[in-house]
């Protein structure tokens, strides 16, 4: 069975976002998935809409957010990451589709956000297992 996966990608730090990217879509080949659709936003906090917008199209198995939310002087990437996860995990239970989080932050250096393009690829790997394991595969 192909797995197809949509990816909703920030262009908000697109130096970190970019390379993310880019290593979910090798990750994505390895595993034996296909990216079928790629949308940009502007930031993490505008993902929501496009991940709900991709979740409801009969093409896409899961939908993999990739973002980077690099620490400033206020709380703000505190609230990005908390407010984006919480409507992302609702929207996966509202679509009844694998939704992971390839968000890294808050709380994080520029140097942290470099060390942690990885994320891509973990949740890349979560939604070809989630998809794998709700079709009863192992």
């Amino acid at each position: 069975m192909e797995i197809r996966l949509g990816l909703v990608v920030s262009e908000f730090n697109r130096d970190i976002t970019y390379q993310m990217e880019q290593l979910a879509m090798e990750h994505a080949e390895f595993l034996g998935a296909r990216v079928v659709r790629v949308m940009y936003v502007p930031g993490v906090f505008d993902m929501p809409l496009a991940v709900k917008h991709m979740a409801s199209d009969p093409e896409v198995d899961a939908v993999v957010t990739i973002g980077c939310v690099i620490e400033g002087a206020t709380k703000h990437d505190e609230v990005v990451v908390a407010q984006a996860s919480r409507k992302i995990a609702d929207l996966a239970l509202e679509y009844d589709k694998p939704i992971t989080l390839g968000i890294s932050g808050p709380g994080m250096t520029r140097l942290e956000a470099h060390e942690r393009v990885g994320y891509a690829k973990r949740a890349v790997e979560a939604a070809v297992k989630m998809v794998r394991r709700l079709k009863g595969e192992h």
